[in-house]
């Protein structure tokens, strides 16, 4: 993989970025967008970036900094979900919890924002008191945050539980966004400052990269990500006027300054930023080192990005205008869908089949495809035909007997109940695995799983969920193409 990005540097000035923003105040509240840890997003525009270095970044900190992770009293009532995770946000919660903790951070307490007494959030309070982590409950404020004079008063902000805290730096997450990350932030300041206490206030987003252009493929591949939540990168104009220099921040921190600048003044007496782009102490954007690599990994995410709207779109879980959307983001990254080179070549072997079919690109160039047969889907095919090929197995030499599917087709339809007897990437694994165990060529394949990774593959339909969480803990990034193999209305 071509390397577009200075981890280690990374890792170094933000740390030290951070460390200088603490040093202007007694304590720092330091609000935490998009994902501490597993941000597999940055890692695939900014070729280097490492998932976890964000909080690799946070473990320098580890003795000046604690956490407090902030999660909606409504997100926990309606048993909201993570769509990358597949959990509940209440469950994030304790798979933060843990992470953090067996890395030696400090998990200081949970915020339950939005209070108003659900009872799904009473129950998950009891939990996490019972598993002695403190819990503190923040309420809703009316006319927020336009009405300035209610917010920032006892009656406001003054309502909310002071969250008890001991060190400089207070790191304050969440498992999604909406969880009011901003509003406990400001809520403590204003807490600190009754108690004399000098506390600050700033914001840590990966994206958009503030000092590289608008319209740079990286800047619209986080458009195309959160095209969801109607973001939407724009110049800072109040860095502009108080500098005379262009930077990008997106349209919800420009939208908010005004009024977090009235807070502020109401709360300290002067607001000590300028601007959005003043209160961010990101610094990945001077961490690239191969722009080009940068750019072709963000349109390829672009792509990637729009299969996966079209397909919600297709499946009746997604809205159109989502697709349209990023429609127009490729348009400005001047990129098309068959500049994902997998999709014309499991497109055209569906044509010369004349049936499903798939293919894969290898980190190296490699195109290798897969079709549909009576005993295995394309995807299975695929990822025989791509495990062979990296061990020198002759593509005409079976690492799975006919004879030894055969049985699990017949599991599966008679005595399961399924409709499809062609093999899961899952269960051809496993048969592959119990293959090795009596056929050299089977163990040798199985033995090229770990080269699979950073592979693209593409479909010529839309696979089920078990396929695509196969592909996902495979470490390929998958996309299909928006139809279904066929008109059922439920796939398994």
């Amino acid at each position: 993989m071509q390397i577009g990005f200075d981890n280690e540097k990374y890792l170094t000035m933000q740390s030290e970025h951070i460390r200088e923003r603490i040093s202007k105040f007694n304590k720092l509240y330091l609000e935490f967008g998009g994902k501490l840890f597993d941000d597999y997003h940055a890692s695939r525009v900014l070729p280097g970036f490492h998932p976890d270095s964000k909080l690799k970044m946070l473990m320098q900190l580890s003795d000046q900094a604690e956490i407090v992770i902030v999660i909606n009293a409504s997100d926990i009532d309606k048993n909201k979900v993570r769509g990358d995770l597949g959990i509940t946000y209440d469950m994030d919660v304790l798979r933060l919890i843990d992470e953090f903790t067996s890395r030696g951070l400090l998990v200081s307490s949970v915020c339950i924002t939005q209070y108003t007494g659900q009872e799904g959030a009473d129950l998950f309070r009891r939990y996490l008191e019972k598993q002695n982590i403190r819990v503190y409950l923040h309420y809703p404020i009316a006319g927020y945050p336009q009405n300035i004079s209610l917010i920032v008063s006892d009656e406001g902000y003054g309502k909310n539980d002071y969250i008890e805290t001991t060190r400089p730096l207070v790191v304050v997450t969440a498992p999604g966004p909406g969880s009011g990350k901003m509003a406990v932030c400001l809520s403590q300041v204003y807490h600190e400052y009754k108690r004399g206490i000098t506390a600050g206030y700033a914001k840590f987003e990966t994206f958009p990269i503030w000092n590289i252009p608008l319209k740079h493929p990286v800047n619209l591949a986080y458009e195309a990500a959160t095209a969801d939540l109607n973001d939407v990168n724009m110049i800072d104009p109040f860095h502009l006027e108080a500098y005379g220099v262009t930077t990008v921040n997106y349209n919800r921190d420009v939208e908010i300054f005004p009024v977090l600048q009235k807070m502020f003044e109401k709360i300290i007496g002067v607001c000590p930023y300028k601007s959005p782009t003043d209160m961010g102490v990101n610094m990945a954007g001077n961490c690239i080192v191969d722009d080009d690599v940068c750019q072709e990994a963000s349109r390829q995410e672009i792509i990637r990005r729009y299969y996966k709207s079209a397909d919600a779109f297709a499946a009746g879980t997604g809205p159109e205008d989502e697709v349209y959307k990023i429609g127009l983001l490729m348009q400005q990254a001047n990129v098309q869908p068959d500049h994902r080179r997998c999709v014309p070549a499991a497109l055209e072997r569906e044509r010369l089949t004349s049936a499903p079919a798939a293919a894969l690109e290898l980190p190296d160039g490699t195109i290798i495809t897969g079709k549909t047969s009576e005993l295995l889907g394309a995807s299975s095919a695929l990822l025989l035909n791509t495990l062979k090929t990296l061990a020198g197995v002759p593509h005409e030499q079976h690492v799975i007997s006919p004879s030894g599917i055969r049985p699990i087709q017949n599991l599966k339809t008679t005595y399961l109940g399924s409709q499809n007897p062609r093999l899961h990437l899952d269960e051809t694994l496993i048969a592959l695995s119990i293959s090795a165990s009596r056929s050299k060529d089977a163990k040798a394949a199985l033995e090229q799983i770990p080269n699979l990774k950073n592979s693209q593959a593409h479909s010529s339909v839309m696979l089920s969920q078990v396929d695509i969480r196969a592909f996902k803990r495979l470490g390929i990034d998958v996309t299909c193409e928006p139809k279904y193999e066929n008109k059922r209305k439920y796939t398994s």
